[in-house]
């Protein structure tokens, strides 16, 4: 198992530097210099190209591409990742407390959809065509369909102007977290829980399943067994929402006036803030790459036959 995590994160090393190298290069793409966003950001009101010159001269702009991306590089490695334009901060001093929001957000939202869709999957599953199957497939269905914007309106004006049971919007507590994560999670939920539900349907047929039923043990054990077995197949889904929810909730954010980095992050765009929307998707691709391993080290542990074909 140790060789195969080594391994797992060999692999992976190349990987995050081809991240941060295109991270890097987004800047490029833009049809403004660097040096004139930053004086139109500083409100500059006339911008000369001895302006530009000096600018670039001061951030090192005019240094080879490839030498301002290992600078560049090294920085970000020690959580530097250079100053805003707009607001002449440090990045990360805007970025962390931000992040960390976003994060609290994403674990709590992950925690319930993982709950849900477990308990929702095995209900499904051990009552296969039943009315209460039927209602919940249908249920869900209709809710993964819902816009997030659409839902978390709805639940603002039901449950904080309406009913006045909680804020709507801010992060003053436990209360505020209620709201939010509703309209994360449910359409995750509508999603996943028919993984669970099919990987449950599968292994109900499996010889194991029947074997355990003639051998006596009783249906709560054989239950858990193929829920161990489905749980195999989901791991990686789970593994990956993470990092899914945090790249995505923007939406949600804006909604309920989370102070997040999806909030931020679309402030840095429309402002053309780049060394904040470089962090945004520095993190969140550097997220996914972390959880797609750790997600792969999982499934290794389950089940020995993938770390032994990697062997």
């Amino acid at each position: 198992m140790g060789v195969f995590i080594v391994k797992r994160i060999l692999i992976t090393v190349p990987i995050l530097l081809a991240v941060s190298f295109l991270t890097f290069v987004l800047i490029s793409f833009s049809p403004m210099e660097p040096a004139e966003a930053i004086l139109r950001a500083q409100e500059v009101p006339v911008i000369t190209d001895e302006l530009i010159e000096q600018t670039n001269e001061k951030l090192g702009l005019n240094k080879p591409f490839i030498i301002q991306y290992i600078d560049w590089l090294m920085d970000c490695l020690q959580l530097d990742f250079g100053d805003s334009y707009v607001k002449n901060e440090s990045v990360w001093q805007l970025v962390g407390p931000s992040f960390f929001n976003t994060l609290k957000l994403t674990v709590v939202s992950s925690l319930v959809i993982i709950l849900f869709s477990v308990l929702l999957g095995v209900i499904c599953a051990l009552q296969e065509g039943k009315i209460i199957d039927r209602i919940l497939r249908t249920v869900l269905f209709v809710l993964t369909a819902v816009p997030t914007y659409w839902l978390g309106a709805i639940l603002i004006l039901f449950f904080s102007v309406k009913l006045d049971l909680l804020p709507t919007s801010g992060m003053s507590g436990m209360k505020s977290y209620i709201l939010p994560v509703i309209a994360t999670s449910l359409g995750y939920i509508g999603i996943y829980f028919r993984t669970i539900r099919s990987a449950m349907l599968n292994n109900l047929n499996e010889d194991y399943v029947i074997y355990g039923r003639s051998s006596g043990l009783s249906e709560k054990k054989i239950t858990m067994h193929i829920l161990r077995n489905s749980l195999q197949v989901s791991i990686s889904i789970f593994c990956m929402s993470i990092p899914i929810i945090l790249g995505g909730t923007v939406v949600v954010e804006n909604v309920f006036a989370w102070p997040g980095i999806g909030s931020l992050s679309i402030e840095a765009i429309l402002s053309r803030d780049f060394p904040v929307i470089q962090a945004y998707v520095l993190i969140v691709a550097v997220a996914f790459v972390i959880f797609n391993m750790i997600s792969d080290i999982l499934n290794a542990a389950l089940n020995p036959r993938i770390r032994n074909d990697n062997s």
